[in-house]
């Protein structure tokens, strides 16, 4: 991510997986540790293109990881740690959540001149 949270993305086509999530609020610090974790693993994954992530002091929070294909994607979801912190999130971590995966067909965006 670039410092002011934004991926910087190459031009499309690229895949976008999209976790929104309901945190439960136990073991906050177990799932810092573990979110931390997933991001660099997610950086060492062939395919990986960049992230952003936003969370509300509620507990919902939306992350958006960026992929070159879906066969990227798809060995991210088979990575063995992957699958593990995934369980343990199903059952300490989250109320609810929703995955969607989405192929990014077009992009802009704005940056004021300075």
């Amino acid at each position: 991510m670039s410092e002011a949270g934004f991926a910087r993305l190459p031009s499309p086509p690229y895949y976008a997986v999209v976790f929104s999530s309901l945190r439960n609020g136990e073991d906050p610090e177990g799932y810092a540790a573990a979110a931390g974790r997933m991001l660099e693993l997610a950086r060492a994954q062939p395919g990986f293109l960049g992230m952003e992530s936003a969370r509300d002091a509620d507990g919902f929070g939306i992350t958006v990881s960026y992929w070159e294909s879906e066969a990227a994607i798809r060995a991210w979801r088979d990575h063995a740690e992957h699958t593990e912190v995934r369980r343990h999130g199903r059952r300490h971590w989250y109320a609810h959540y929703e995955l969607r995966v989405a192929r990014v067909e077009r992009a802009s965006g704005f940056v004021p001149a300075p």
